[in-house]
C-alpha cells in the first residue's frame, strides 16, 4: 500500500506522565480486581451506616473514635525511608539530605547504620518501607474559626478499597451521587472575575444538588484555592452545614509545609495545624476550607505528583461502586473539570479521555484549557503542529522557549486524539447557548457519555434517567433526556416513578405525568403495598400502622409480624376520616382482590436496597390495580407530609373537592396525635391549604352553575368511603368552608324545604296558625307544579319544611315550659292533676323522639357510633341530663314520704330544660353568635373558679383557724372556710372580724346551738375576743387584693379576650354549627310533641314490622346514577383547572406588585436619605431596587434563553422535515414522477445558515485511528506520538523513533520468534503460505525490509500478533427487527436490523463474533466459544453463503508497523424470521459459555461497539438498505 502508518516511540522522561501506573505488574492488576470483588460487601456496610446514626466527628472518648484509633493502624501504613544515602542535592537551608529528600535525623535511627546487604545506590523498592500510619484525626486550622476537617496519611500502594472504606464507614460520609475531579494549574493564576463566579458558583451547586464529593489536590494553590474558596462562600451564605459539600483533597504527604504537626501515633483529635503561606518556600500549605484530606506518603520529601497513581485508581474504584439513591441504584458517576493548567494538566485529561471519562473544559481559565478549548470545534485534521506550536506561543509566552519539537508533537497528537472523542468532550463558555451555568456543563457533559457507554437503546436513556433522578435535576431531565432523540413510552417511566415518589422528588412526579405515566396503570395493589412498606419510620401514620399489626399478631397469637396489607392502611384511615366514613380498602376474602386485573411488562428497579420486581413481572400473570389510583398516591403523599408532591397529585385527582377535605381531616386528626410541634405547625398549615384549594374549587363551580355545585356538596362520594364533600366538612370542621356562601345558600334551601327562600318569617307563623292561606299566593313555593290552587302538596310541602318544623317546636316547646312552671308554682297537689298527666305525657314524647334521633342510623354505622356520635353533641347531654333529672324528681314526688324532695329536683329539671331554649335560639343571626361567646366564656369561668378556690380555701381555712377554737360541726365548717369567704368578696364581711362589732350573743360560746356560728376566742373574765385583730384585717386586706382586683379583673379580661377571639369568627362558627340544627330538624318529624308519637308509632310499624331500612333525605346524601355523576366530575375537573390557572395568574401577579410595592419604599427611602452634607449630597449605598432589578434581568435573560433554545429545537426540526421532503421529491423525481425543475426548494437557504452551528464534520484519516493509541493495548509501552499529518510515510518526520514490542503468546502453538535478529527474520516466508501460516495480503504483495514486513501497521515488531504479518478475522449475522406481530420495525422510512453481539470474559465492551483466525483453523477460536462444536460445520456454511462486505485491512489497537490485521467480514442475514437456520442458530447459542453475554441488538450508529465493528455494520446496512 502507498500509505504506511507510524507509531509511538518509549519515551522513559515521558513514561510517568502518560500512564502513571506503569509500574503496575500483573499480580497489581488481579490485586485491583480483587477490589472490585468487595464491592457489594463495601456498598451494603455502606448503607447499612448510612441508616443508622452517623457522627461527621467523633467526641473525645466516644467508642467510634475508639475504634478509628484501633483500626487505621491495623489497616493504613505509612512509608518511611530505611537507609540514608547522601544526595548531591541539598536542603533549602544547605543541609545534606538524602535521596529521599529528608534530612540525616529525620530518618530512622538504623538509617544511619547500613547493613552491607542493601548496597550503596539508593533504591526505593529496597530502602523504603511501610510501617503503621503515625497521622490521621481531625485537623484544625489554628486562627481560622472552627475550620475542621478529618485526615489521614496514607502508602502510596494504599488498596482504593481501603481508603473508601475508611471514609464512608469511620468518616461518616455518605457514598456519593456524583464525583467530580477538578485538575488544572497547581500555582496561582488570574481569572476573570465574572467567570470565576460563575464557576464558584456552578460547582457549588452541583455538589450539593446532587450530593457529590470534589476531589482535588487538596493544597492552598491554584484550582484547588478556587474549589476551597467556592465552597467558603457557599457556607457562608447559605444555612447548610460544612458537611453537606464533600471537598477531598488528596495531597502529596512529603510536600505539605508544616506537616509535622499532623503527626500524632494516637490520632489528633484535633491536630492544630498553622497555614503559614509566607514560609512554606516550595512546599504547600493544606487549603482549609476542605473538609477532608488523605495524604499520600512514598516515603520521598518535596516530590510533587506522588497522589496522582492513588487519586487515579481511587477514582476509578469509587466509579465502580453501586449507590442507591433516589430509590434508583447507579454506578457513581465521575467527571474531570479542568482549569488551566500545564503539562501534567495536558496527561491528566488524555488519561480520563482515554479511561471514558468524560471532560469539561473551562474556557478563559488560561494556558492548557485554552488551548484545548479553542481547537475543540475544528475538525481533526486541521488541528496540526503548526496550529498548536502559535496556540502555546501565545498561551504560554512565559515558557513558551522550554518546549522543544518533541513535545510540540507530542501535544499535538494528544489534543488531536482529546479532540477526536468529542462525546467525552465539553467545552463551558461563559454565556454559551444553552449553557449558562457550570453545572448545567457538567451534567450535560455526563449525559453526553452516557449515551455513548456500555448501554444499548433503551438502556442507555435508562441509565440516563437514573442519573437525573438521583442527582434530583429535573432541569437536566427536560432538556437532555426528555428530546425528541428517544420516544419514551409511558411504561418505561414507571420504575422511576416509584423511585421519585419515595424519595419525595415532586417535580420528577410533574415531570414523569406529563410525559404520558398513566397512574391508572401505575398504582397496582402491590405498588401501594410497597410504598407504605417503605414509608420513613419517623413518620407518624407509619407508627400507627405498625400498632395495628401489633394487635393483629397479637389476636393471631402468632409470632411473626405480619406484612402490611392495604386493610390495615384502611384501618388507620378510617380512624382519622371518621367512622361514618365505609372502608377505603377491603379485607380482601381468602388471597383474592376485588380489583380489575391486566397484564404489566416487567420493570426492575432497586428501592432502599430492595427490588421491586414482584410489582412489575414480565408473566402470563395478572396484576391487580386499584380503583382510584389517584386517591391512592394523595393518600399516601398526605399522611406523610409531602406537600409538593401532594399538590402535584391532587392536580391529577377527578373527586378534587371531596379529595381536598378529605385531605384537610386526615392532616388535622394527624396533628392532634403528632408530638413534634414544628411538625404539628406544617400539618395545621397543610390541613388550612386543603381546605382553601376546597373553597377555591367550589367557588368556580358555584359562580358556574349553583344547582350543580350544591348537588357535588350532597354526592355520595364512593371514592372516599360513601361520604359526602359536605360531611368532611363538618368532620374537619372547616368552618370556612361551611360558612362559604354557596355552602350556606344550600342549608338555607333545606331550610326552607321546597318553599322560596325569600318567603318572610311572619308570612310562615300566619300561614302556621291560618292553614287555608296556603292555597292562595300567600306562600311561594319552588316547584312550579305546587303553584296551581287545590293541589294537597302544599300542605305537606309546608309542614315538613325544617323552618315550619322548628317554629311548630318552639311553640310546643314553650307551651310545656309554661304549662311546667304552673303545675310547680300552682297546681302542684299530693296527687298528680291532669294537667301533671299532661306534663309527664309530653315528656314520654320527648324521651321517644331522643330515643329515635339516638336509633336513626341512616348509613349503617352501628349502635355504639350512633351512641357516641349522639353524646358528642352538647345539647343532646344537657337533654339527657334534663331527662333523667326529670324522671328522678318523677319518682320521688310519686313516693308520699319524698314529695317536696320530689318537687324539689323538678324545679332543678325546670332550669336544664329552660338552658335548653338557647340551642332554639342558635338559629337566630343575632343572638346565635352570642350563645356561642357565652359557651366559650363558660370555659373561662372553670379556669377562673380554679384559681378563685385556692385563694378562698386557703383564706377561708385560715381565718377558721385563728377565730375559732375546734369547730366540729361540718355544716358550719364549710360556711365558715367556703361560703362566708365567697361572700367576702361582695362585700358581704363578717362583723367580728376585727373584733370591734362583736356581739356575743349572736354566737354560740361552746357550738351547741344549731342555728349560729360557734363565737371566736374570748377572755374568760369580760368575754371580749382575744385573737389578733391586726392580723385578720391584715389578711382580709390581702384576700380582697387579690381576688376582687386582681382575679376579677384577670376573669374581665379572659372575657375580652374570648369576645374578641370569638368576635372575629363569630360568623363563621354560628354558621358552622347553623347545619347542626339544621340537619336535626331536617330529618325531625313533622308534628311536634306531644303529636310526635304519632309519627314515632309509624316509624315502629315501618321499622319493626315491615323491616324498612332507615333512609336519608336526598337533600342532605344523594347517590347519582353513573353517566350523571361522570358528568358531574368532568364538569368540576374543567372547573379546578381553571381555578388553578387563576391561582398562578394570582401569585404571578402579586409577586409583580410586591416587588413595585418595595421599589416604590425604597425609593422615597432613598430620597429621604439623600441630604445635603456640607454642601453636597452624601452618597449612600445602592438600594435593594437595583437587586430586585439585577434579579429580574436574570430571570429574563433564563426565561429568553429558554425561548431560544426551543426555537433551536424548532429550527432543527423544521431542518430535518426539509430533509425528509427534498427526499422524497428526488426519490419522486427518480422514478418519472416530475422533472427536476418543478422540484421547489426547500429551505436551502436556512439549510447553510444552520448547517454554520452544526458539528465540524470530521474527515477520515486515510489509515491508523485506532492503532496510534499512546498505550499500547495490554502492556504498558508507550507508543511515538504520531500526529494525522506525519501518518504517511511520504511526509518527512524526522523524528520518528518507534519502540520494538512482542507479546509472549504462551497459549498459541504457532508464533514467530521474539528474537528481532536478521538471522531468524529471513526464515520467515513472506507473501506466501509459510507452512500452516498464511501471510498473504488481501491487498497484493507488501515490501520486507531487514526481515520484516512493512505495511500500513504501527509500532514496530509483531506487538499483540502471534505472527509477523496479518492474521485473518471473519464472521457476522443479522436479521430484521420485528414487532410482535411479525412486522418488520422501521425507522425514517427504513427497515431496522438487529445484529448479534458478545462480551467476552474480562471485557467491557461488546463486539461482532469472530476473531483472530488461528494457522490451520476455519473457524476464529472466539466464535467458537459462541457455538456448539455441532454447529461449526452448518455454520462455515452459512458463511459461504453470506455476502463479503469487507476484505482487508482493519484499523486496530493492536497493530503495529510489522503485524497488522486483515479481515474478512461475511454478512449472514436471515431475512424471514421462520428461517430454520436462525431457529437453529438461536438454539445453539443458548448452549454456549455462561460467561459470555449474547444478545440480538438493534443496529443504530450509537451502538457501543468498535469502531471498526461500527464500519463493518454501516456497510451492512448501506448494502441492505436498512436504517444506521
Amino acid at each position: 500500500m502507498a500509505v504506511r502508518g507510524r507509531h509511538t516511540k518509549v519515551l522513559p522522561s515521558q513514561l510517568n506522565k502518560v500512564c502513571p501506573e506503569r509500574g503496575d505488574s500483573p499480580t497489581v492488576h488481579s490485586r485491583e480486581m480483587s477490589d472490585f470483588e468487595v464491592v457489594p460487601n463495601l456498598q451494603q456496610s455502606s448503607s447499612s451506616v448510612a441508616k443508622g446514626q452517623r457522627k461527621a466527628h467523633f467526641p473525645s472518648g466516644s467508642n467510634e473514635k475508639e475504634n478509628l484509633i484501633s483500626w487505621i493502624p491495623e489497616n493504613i501504613r505509612k512509608k518511611e525511608c530505611t537507609y540514608f544515602v547522601e544526595s548531591s542535592r541539598t536542603s533549602d537551608s544547605g543541609r545534606v539530605v538524602c535521596e529521599c529528600g529528608y534530612l540525616r535525623e529525620q530518618h530512622l535511627e538504623d538509617a544511619a547504620k547500613p547493613p552491607l546487604f542493601l548496597g550503596k545506590e539508593w533504591d526505593p523498592s529496597r530502602h523504603i518501607q511501610e510501617m503503621p500510619t503515625d497521622a490521621f484525626g481531625d485537623i484544625h486550622f489554628t486562627g481560622l474559626g472552627q475550620k475542621t476537617g478529618k485526615y489521614v496519611r496514607v502508602s502510596s500502594d494504599t488498596p482504593p478499597r481501603v481508603i473508601y472504606h475508611l471514609m464512608t464507614q469511620h468518616w461518616g460520609l455518605d457514598a456519593p451521587n456524583l464525583l467530580i475531579s477538578v485538575t488544572g494549574g497547581a500555582k496561582n493564576f488570574v481569572m476573570k472575575p465574572r467567570l470565576k463566579n460563575i464557576f464558584r458558583q456552578g460547582l457549588v451547586k452541583v455538589a450539593q444538588t446532587t450530593g457529590a464529593w470534589i476531589i482535588t489536590g487538596g493544597s492552598h494553590a491554584g484550582v484547588m484555592k478556587q474549589v476551597g474558596e467556592a465552597v467558603r462562600d457557599f457556607i457562608l451564605s447559605c444555612s447548610y452545614k460544612e458537611g453537606d459539600i464533600v471537598t477531598i483533597g488528596i495531597a502529596t504527604w512529603g510536600t505539605v509545609y508544616n506537616r509535622e504537626s499532623l503527626i500524632c501515633p494516637m490520632g489528633g483529635f484535633p491536630a492544630e495545624y498553622v497555614l503559614d503561606e509566607e514560609n512554606q518556600g516550595s512546599l504547600s500549605c493544606l487549603d482549609s476550607n476542605h473538609s477532608h484530606f488523605i495524604l499520600v506518603d512514598d516515603g520521598t520529601h518535596g516530590r510533587y505528583g506522588v497522589e496522582i497513581p492513588l487519586r487515579t485508581r481511587l477514582e476509578k474504584f469509587i466509579s465502580k461502586q453501586t449507590k442507591v439513591k433516589g430509590g434508583v441504584a447507579i454506578k457513581i458517576p465521575i467527571v474531570c473539570v479542568v482549569l488551566e493548567g500545564g503539562p501534567g494538566t495536558l496527561d491528566t485529561i488524555y488519561n480520563a479521555i482515554t479511561n471514558g471519562t468524560p471532560c469539561v473544559i473551562v474556557e478563559g481559565s488560561g494556558r492548557v484549557a485554552d488551548v484545548i478549548a479553542q481547537v475543540a470545534g475544528l475538525p481533526v485534521s486541521e488541528i496540526t503542529i503548526t496550529l498548536i506550536r502559535k496556540k502555546l506561543s501565545v498561551l504560554f509566552h512565559d515558557t513558551y522557549e522550554q518546549f522543544t519539537n518533541g513535545q510540540v508533537v507530542e501535544w499535538t497528537k494528544k489534543i488531536q486524539d482529546i479532540v477526536r472523542s468529542r462525546q467525552l468532550l465539553t467545552i463551558f463558555r461563559e454565556g454559551k447557548y444553552g449553557q449558562q451555568d457550570v453545572d448545567v456543563a457538567i451534567l450535560q457533559a455526563l449525559f453526553k457519555a452516557s449515551r455513548n457507554q456500555d448501554h444499548f437503546g433503551r438502556e442507555n436513556w435508562d441509565h440516563q434517567l437514573k442519573l437525573a433522578v438521583a442527582w434530583n435535576r429535573v432541569d437536566i431531565a427536560r432538556s437532555e433526556i426528555f428530546t425528541d432523540d428517544y420516544e419514551w413510552k409511558p411504561t418505561d417511566l414507571h420504575s422511576v416513578m416509584a423511585a421519585a415518589l419515595i424519595s419525595n422528588k415532586p417535580e420528577f412526579v410533574k415531570l414523569f405525568v406529563e410525559q404520558g405515566v398513566r397512574l391508572k396503570e401505575f398504582v397496582t395493589w402491590d405498588t401501594l403495598v410497597y410504598l407504605y412498606d417503605n414509608m420513613a419510620p419517623s413518620c407518624l401514620f407509619h407508627s400507627k400502622l405498625q400498632k395495628v399489626l401489633l394487635e393483629e399478631k397479637e389476636h393471631t397469637a402468632s409470632s411473626k409480624m405480619p406484612r402490611i396489607q392495604l386493610h390495615h392502611v384502611s384501618q388507620v384511615l378510617r380512624e382519622l376520616l371518621g367512622r361514618s366514613t365505609q372502608p377505603l380498602y377491603p379485607k380482601p376474602k381468602h388471597t383474592e382482590r376485588p380489583r380489575l386485573s391486566i397484564p404489566v411488562p416487567h420493570i426492575k428497579l432497586n428501592v432502599q436496597g430492595s427490588s421491586l420486581r414482584s410489582l412489575y413481572k414480565r408473566t402470563s400473570g395478572r396484576v391487580t390495580f386499584t380503583t382510584d389510583p389517584v386517591r391512592d398516591l394523595l393518600i399516601w403523599a398526605v399522611v406523610q407530609s409531602h406537600k409538593e408532591l401532594a399538590e402535584i397529585i391532587w392536580a391529577q385527582s377527578q373527586d378534587c373537592m371531596a379529595a381536598a377535605l378529605a385531605c384537610s381531616k386526615i392532616l388535622k386528626e394527624l396533628a392532634k396525635e403528632e408530638e413534634d410541634t414544628d411538625t404539628t405547625d406544617e400539618m395545621l398549615a397543610l390541613a388550612e391549604q386543603y381546605e382553601h384549594k376546597a373553597i377555591g374549587v367550589f367557588t368556580e363551580c358555584y359562580r358556574k352553575d349553583e344547582e350543580r355545585a350544591q348537588k357535588l356538596l350532597v354526592r355520595v362520594s364512593e371514592a372516599w368511603g360513601k361520604t359526602t364533600c359536605l360531611q368532611l366538612a363538618l368532620e374537619a370542621k372547616n368552618m370556612n368552608f361551611v360558612s362559604h356562601g354557596g355552602v350556606q345558600a344550600f342549608l338555607t334551601k333545606v331550610w326552607w324545604g321546597k318553599m322560596c327562600v325569600d318567603n318572610g318569617l311572619w308570612r310562615v307563623i300566619v300561614c302556621m296558625l291560618f292553614f287555608p292561606l296556603l292555597y292562595t299566593s300567600f306562600i311561594a313555593f319552588r316547584e312550579k307544579k305546587m303553584q296551581p290552587m287545590g293541589c294537597l302538596t302544599r300542605f305537606r310541602a309546608f309542614f315538613t319544611a325544617p323552618v315550619v318544623i322548628f317554629h311548630m317546636n318552639i311553640l310546643s316547646y314553650f307551651t310545656f315550659l309554661l304549662l311546667f312552671a304552673y303545675v310547680l308554682m300552682v297546681d302542684f297537689q299530693p296527687s298528680p292533676s291532669w294537667w301533671e298527666y299532661l306534663i309527664y305525657f309530653w315528656l314520654f314524647s320527648l324521651v321517644c323522639e331522643e330515643t329515635r334521633q339516638l336509633l336513626h342510623d341512616p348509613d349503617g354505622l352501628g349502635v355504639l357510633k350512633m351512641a357516641s356520635l349522639y353524646f358528642k353533641d352538647f345539647w343532646n347531654k344537657l337533654d339527657v341530663g334534663a331527662i333523667v333529672v326529670f324522671i328522678t324528681g318523677l319518682t320521688c314526688r310519686l313516693i308520699p314520704s319524698t314529695l317536696y324532695p320530689g318537687r324539689i329536683i323538678l324545679s332543678l329539671a325546670f332550669i336544664i330544660f329552660c338552658l335548653r331554649l338557647m340551642h332554639i335560639f342558635t338559629v337566630s343571626k343575632t343572638l346565635g353568635p352570642k350563645i356561642i361567646i357565652v359557651k366559650r366564656m363558660m370555659k373561662d369561668v372553670f379556669f377562673f373558679l380554679f384559681l378563685l378556690a385556692v385563694w378562698v380555701v386557703s383564706f377561708g381555712v385560715a381565718k377558721q383557724a385563728i377565730l375559732i377554737h375546734n369547730e366540729e360541726r361540718v355544716e358550719w365548717l364549710f360556711r365558715g372556710v367556703v361560703y362566708h369567704s365567697y361572700l367576702t368578696i361582695f362585700g358581704q364581711i363578717p362583723s367580728y372580724i376585727d373584733g370591734v362589732n362583736f356581739n356575743i350573743d349572736q354566737c354560740s360560746p361552746n357550738g351547741t346551738d344549731p342555728y349560729k356560728p360557734k363565737c371566736p376566742e374570748t377572755n374568760k373574765d369580760n368575754k371580749e375576743p382575744i385573737f389578733p385583730e391586726w392580723l385578720t384585717v391584715i389578711l382580709l386586706c390581702l384576700y380582697l387584693l387579690f381576688t376582687n382586683i386582681l382575679l376579677l379583673n384577670l376573669l374581665i379580661a379572659m372575657f375580652n379576650y374570648t369576645f374578641q377571639q370569638v368576635q372575629q369568627h363569630t360568623d363563621q362558627i354560628w354558621k358552622f354549627q347553623r347545619h347542626d340544627l339544621i340537619e336535626e330538624y331536617h330529618s325531625r318529624p313533622p308534628a311536634p310533641p306531644p303529636f310526635i308519637l304519632l309519627s314515632h308509632l309509624q316509624l315502629l310499624v315501618r321499622r319493626g314490622l315491615l323491616r324498612r331500612p332507615a333512609t336519608r333525605h336526598r337533600q342532605l346524601k344523594e347517590k347519582l346514577e353513573k353517566n350523571e355523576e361522570a358528568a358531574l366530575l368532568s364538569w368540576e375537573m374543567y372547573l379546578k383547572e381553571n381555578y388553578l390557572q387563576h391561582k398562578q395568574c394570582q401569585e404571578k401577579q402579586n409577586t409583580e406588585q410586591k416587588i413595585r410595592d418595595i421599589a416604590q419604599r425604597y425609593h422615597h427611602t432613598s430620597d429621604r436619605d439623600a441630604f445635603p452634607v456640607l454642601g453636597g449630597f452624601s452618597l449612600h449605598h445602592p438600594s435593594r431596587v437595583d437587586v430586585l432589578a439585577d434579579l429580574l434581568d436574570m430571570d429574563r435573560v433564563k426565561r429568553t434563553s429558554l425561548v431560544e433554545q426551543r426555537l433551536g429545537a424548532l429550527e432543527d426540526q423544521v431542518h430535518q422535515s426539509a430533509k425528509a421532503l427534498r427526499w422524497i421529491m428526488q426519490a419522486l423525481q427518480g422514478s418519472g414522477f416530475s422533472s427536476e425543475e418543478d422540484m421547489p426548494p426547500l429551505g436551502k437557504h436556512k439549510e447553510k445558515e444552520l448547517d454554520l452551528e452544526e458539528k465540524p464534520e470530521e474527515k477520515q484519516p486515510p489509515y491508523h485511528v485506532l492503532a496510534r493509541n499512546l498505550l499500547y493495548p495490554g502492556s504498558h509501552t508507550i507508543r511515538f506520538p504520531v500526529p494525522d499529518e506525519k501518518v504517511p510515510w511520504e511526509v518527512d518526520f524526522q523524528l520518528y523513533d518507534p519502540p520494538a514490542y512482542s507479546a509472549d503468546h504462551r497459549d498459541t502453538a504457532v508464533q514467530d520468534p521474539f528474537s528481532p535478529s536478521l538471522e531468524s527474520l529471513l526464515k520467515i516466508n513472506y507473501n506466501a503460505m509459510d507452512g500452516l501460516i498464511d501471510r498473504q495480503s488481501f491487498h497484493g504483495l507488501y515490501a520486507v525490509q531487514d526481515g520484516l514486513p512493512l505495511g500500513h501497521k504501527a509500532i514496530s515488531d509483531r506487538g499483540e500478533g502471534a505472527d509477523h504479518g496479518l492474521q485473518h478475522n471473519m464472521g457476522l449475522s443479522h436479521s430484521w427487527r420485528r414487532n410482535l406481530d411479525g412486522s418488520i420495525i422501521r425507522k425514517s422510512l427504513k427497515k431496522m436490523l438487529e445484529v448479534l453481539v458478545a462480551q467476552y470474559p474480562l471485557s467491557d465492551v461488546w463486539a461482532l463474533p469472530g476473531g483472530s483466525l488461528e494457522p490451520g483453523e476455519t473457524l476464529p477460536l472466539k466464535l467458537k466459544w459462541i457455538l456448539r462444536r455441532e454447529f461449526w460445520p452448518q455454520f462455515q456454511n452459512l458463511l459461504k453463503q453470506g455476502t463479503e462486505i469487507h476484505k482487508g485491512y482493519l484499523d486496530d489497537p493492536r497493530n503495529t508497523d510489522n503485524a497488522w490485521v486483515e479481515t474478512v467480514a461475511i454478512s449472514v442475514h436471515f431475512d424471514n424470521q421462520n428461517d430454520v437456520e436462525m431457529k437453529r442458530l438461536n438454539s445453539f447459542l443458548q448452549g454456549c459459555d455462561p460467561e459470555l453475554c449474547i444478545r440480538w441488538q438493534v443496529l443504530d450508529r450509537r451502538i457501543p461497539l468498535h469502531a471498526n465493528h461500527k464500519q463493518l455494520l454501516q456497510k451492512v446496512s448501506t448494502l441492505l438498505g436498512a436504517y444506521y
